[in-house]
This record gives structure tokens, C-alpha cells and sequence, in this order.
């Protein structure tokens, strides 16, 4: 028995900070970038006394850190004991297990059952981790071995490769840092979290998922993505030691959707009892209202997501934050006003993309050919190519939505000013601005709080391969990742496998 299941990583294009606070919504996209959690049984039997046990043995790979951990399960409080560690252990899975196997118990009142998923306890989890190569930089490898800053080269890694540390280095008060693993910004952890939470919980029987490729209607109810979702926010905000707005774990789960934030007391408990009441933690959030929303939201049709990593420099999103928040406090009425116009340009962007979706559906012929010529063209052309009142209305909506892109990122560099932060830094907004002048650019920006670790453009029709070589010829390391709708989905089988397959088929057909 194997369970594979799998969660996006995400960009938020539209509504960084504000999303921070309720009742400001943000545009998220989900990506190509995937983290995989399998989960199979350790022991194949249960043994005749097995039954007389209270702890259950766990075991935690992550192959690309040349990671493994064990730990014995508390069958009754659902906590984890790390008993042995290569490397050091990660919060964000060790909550993720805790939490699902605590909702696991919780959700499943059925005497059967219950016995069922204790018997399945008993035979221990082996759990392995992957995640997709774009969610870790590669640049400085690159870059060691002489080798261009193209897609190409990162398309000729082999998938799920071995992840290398950022060297040690001193920070500010001569300290040490202790080295971490370079990621390119698109939710690492989230993802993580919300695959090893959908695995356990479709393993264990408290859910339902659907395949890969597949509806999710067709064999997952609503109720259930949100039972992952409540699980997965929980364990992620325990884990990092704060209630974040929670954007980037419902991108993991739902998918490319417009988000509005629950409301941080919905956790107030799971902050306040010790590990050891678990289950009734658990008991408590499944429990309650979770008033997040959701709306269905994706880029119109040939539009593509291209991500770049610049390589100059990082960014920590949370000191970002604190300052911003900081400014909030010291100019109130500034900073009230900063936002209103942020949050009024947001919802342009918003309708804008809508329209276009709508437009796409009602008049196909028209927008294609309108999407088509105008990413062979800079915006200041794009007029030129209607010739009919529909045609009109889809270039009126092209130029709406770039503009407002631009009041976006204005509000946004103002901001950042006025608290002392590089929200869009100077490099930034001359590479944005070259990249938004050329053809078939619809928007470049900086995605959820900005700073230095990446850029993202939006592009019509073929363009974004133009954009892509122009990044690499300024130190710009154009991403393989895209846009991909999907949330959380089950997997059939091993990504490894599958990967596998899928080279051995491409070298039998060329």
C-alpha cells in the first residue's frame, strides 16, 4: 500500500502586504513546481503483540538533503519522539504529521475504522519527501561551472536533484548564521506541508483526494480539500511560530484562486495548549468556522507565468513585514491612504483578467487573434491590431490591466520607501521597466512582498521565450516553472518512476 500526493508551490501576483490583513483579498497563482510526500507502511505484518503497543515507529527520508530521521509515535497522543537524525530534523514535516494523524483520529468515529487506522499506525509510516527542482536555486552551481544562465541548463539537471546549503556567513552582529538551503521563493514550506498533510490523511482514511489529471469533484468533495487545508494552515503556522495570512498553504491545496485571509483567532488555541493535549487541539480547530474565501481565479487563456531569479542578493520576507507593519503604526493616515489606492488598483487588476477570461469564452476567434498579434507587438502598438468592436474591448482590457500593474508597483515602491524597505529596489524597476516595454509584455513585478529574490512577468501568446533570453543576457536566470491550477491532487505513483519513464519513452521515440 502507497499513497502519493502532491501540492503546488505559489505567486502572488496582486495584493502582497494588504492580503496580510482582512478584508484585503490577493491574487495567487499556483505553479508547475510540485513537492511529493509518499507514504507506505514500514513493516509489512503486525506482529501478535502488536496490539500491546503504545508507540508506532516513523521514518522520514528527504533524499535530496541526505536526510533521514526516526521517531517512535505516541498511538494515544499522536506526538512524535525523534529517536535518531541524520542532519538536523524540519519542523514544518514533523508538525504536518503530528496534526494529521491527531485529525486522523478525530474525524474518524467508526469503531472499525478506528481499529483499522490503529492497525495502520502500528505497522509504522515510512515517509519520503521530494520536491521539484524549481523550488531551489541552482544559480551559484551554474555559475561555478562556467555555464550560461539559460532554462536550458536547468532543464538538463537531473529532476529532484541533490539540494547544496548557502555557505556560512556572519550577519550583522558577527555571528555565525547557520547555512540554509537557496530557494527561489515560490512557498517551499507551504507546499511541503500541504502534500505530507494530504498523503497521511488519504493514507490514514480521513479523506478522499482525487487523481492527478482528474476533476476534483470527481472522487473529492469540497469538504475534504478544506479538512486538508485546516490541517495543513494549522501545522504550517505551529511550525513556523506565527499566524501568517496563510496565502501560500491554500495555493498548496486549492489551486490559483483569489484568497481573503481566515481570521488568526480561528488558531488561538492551537498556539496556547501544550503537544500533549494533540487531539483535543485538533477537536477544536476541525471544529470551528474557517472564514477564508476562496474564488475561482487563473490567467486568461494564452497567457503565460515566466519567474527569474536575479541573483542579487535575498530578501527576508518577515523583517520586510515587521517594517512595513512599523510604518503602519507610526503614519497611520499615510499609510491608510497608500493602501486604499493599492487595494482600489488590486481590483482593477482583478476585473481586468476577469473580463479577458469572459472575453475568451465568448469570442474566441476574436481574442486569440487579438492575443496573438499583440505579443508580436509593444504595448504602444497593440491598438493598431483591432479592427472590430470585440477586438476593441479585448486590447481596452489588455491596457487596463497593464496599467494598473503600473499603479500597483508605484504604490508598492512608495511603501517601500516610506518604511525603509526595498520593496521594488532601483535593479528591480529598470529590469521591469525594459521587460513591460517589450513585445507581448502584459505585466513584470516583484511577486508577494518583493525585494530581491525574484521577478515574474506575465506574457501573451509565445513571447515569454523573448523575455526569457533577454533576462539571461542581464544575470537574469529565467525558471522553468509555470502557471498550473491545480491544488493538492493525489499521484499515481512515484515521481521518480515517473520521471524515469518518461526519459527512457522520449529516448525511445527520438
Amino acid at each position: 500500500m502507497e499513497v502519493v500526493a502532491s501540492a503546488p508551490g505559489k505567486v502572488l501576483v496582486a495584493g502582497g502586504y494588504l492580503v496580510l490583513e482582512r478584508p484585503n483579498p490577493g491574487l495567487v497563482l499556483s505553479t508547475t513546481a510540485r513537492f511529493y510526500a509518499i507514504v507506505r507502511p514500514i513493516h509489512d505484518e503486525l506482529s501478535p503483540d502488536s496490539w500491546a503497543w503504545a508507540w508506532a515507529d516513523v521514518k522520514v527520508t528527504s533524499p535530496q538533503l541526505s536526510r533521514e530521521a526516526a521517531y517512535k509515535l505516541s498511538i494515544k497522543n499522536s506526538t512524535l519522539q525523534l529517536t535518531s537524525a541524520r542532519e538536523s530534523t524540519n519542523p514544518f514535516v514533523e508538525q504536518a504529521i503530528q496534526f494529521s494523524i491527531a485529525a486522523a483520529k478525530v474525524s474518524i468515529t467508526d469503531k472499525e475504522k478506528k481499529d483499522a487506522l490503529d492497525k495502520l499506525l502500528l505497522r509504522g509510516l515510512n515517509i519520503t519527501i521530494l520536491g521539484s527542482n524549481d523550488f531551489y536555486s541552482y544559480r551559484k552551481q551554474i555559475e561555478a561551472r562556467g555555464l550560461p544562465l539559460t532554462p536550458e541548463v536547468l532543464l538538463s539537471l537531473p529532476p529532484f536533484c541533490s539540494i547544496t546549503f548557502n555557505s556560512e556567513v556572519a550577519n550583522g552582529t558577527g555571528e555565525i548564521c547557520k547555512p540554509e538551503v537557496a530557494k527561489t521563493g515560490l512557498g517551499s514550506s507551504a507546499a511541503m506541508t500541504a502534500s505530507v498533510v494530504a498523503a497521511l490523511l488519504h493514507y490514514l482514511g480521513a479523506v478522499n483526494l482525487s487523481c492527478s489529471g482528474q476533476s476534483s469533484s470527481v472522487t473529492a468533495t469540497g469538504r475534504d480539500f478544506d479538512f486538508v487545508h485546516a490541517i495543513a494552515q494549522s501545522a504550517h503556522c505551529i511550525a513556523q511560530g506565527k499566524i501568517g495570512s496563510g496565502f501560500d498553504v491554500s495555493a498548496a491545496v486549492y489551486g490559483s484562486h483569489r484568497y481573503t485571509r481566515f481570521s488568526p483567532e480561528i488558531l488561538s488555541s492551537a498556539q496556547v495548549i501544550g503537544g500533549s493535549c494533540l487531539p483535543d487541539v485538533v477537536a477544536d480547530i476541525v471544529t470551528r468556522r474557517w472564514d477564508h474565501e476562496k474564488t475561482q481565479f487563473s490567467l486568461p487563456p494564452l497567457m503565460c507565468l515566466l519567474l527569474g531569479e536575479p541573483g542579487t542578493g535575498g530578501s527576508s520576507t518577515p523583517s520586510m513585514v515587521g517594517s512595513v507593519k512599523q510604518w503602519q503604526k507610526s503614519d497611520p493616515q499615510k499609510a491608510a491612504d497608500t493602501w486604499s489606492k493599492l487595494g482600489m488598483a488590486n481590483s482593477v487588476l482583478e476585473n481586468q483578467l476577469r473580463s479577458l477570461s469572459k472575453l475568451s469564452e465568448d469570442h474566441w476567434d476574436a481574442y486569440e487573434s487579438v492575443v496573438r498579434s499583440c505579443s508580436r507587438l509593444t504595448f504602444t502598438k497593440w491598438t493598431e491590431v483591432a479592427t472590430n468592436q470585440q477586438q476593441e474591448l479585448i486590447v481596452k482590457s489588455l491596457l487596463a490591466a497593464r496599467d494598473a500593474f503600473l499603479e500597483i508597483r508605484l504604490h508598492m515602491r512608495e511603501m517601500g520607501v516610506a518604511a525603509g524597505v526595498p520593496i521594488e529596489p532601483e535593479s528591480q524597476t529598470q529590469l521591469l521597466d525594459a521587460t513591460m516595454n517589450m513585445e507581448g509584455v502584459l505585466l513584470a513585478g516583484v511577486p508577494g512582498a518583493g525585494g530581491f529574490d525574484a521577478v515574474f512577468s506575465v506574457t501573451l501568446g509565445e513571447a515569454s521565450g523573448a523575455v526569457a533570453n533577454a533576462w539571461s543576457s542581464v544575470g537574469v536566470l529565467p525558471l522553468l516553472v509555470r502557471e498550473d491550477s491545480r491544488g493538492v491532487s493525489l499521484e499515481a505513483g512515484d515521481p521518480r518512476t515517473e520521471e524515469v519513464s518518461t526519459a527512457v519513452s522520449s529516448i525511445q521515440i527520438s
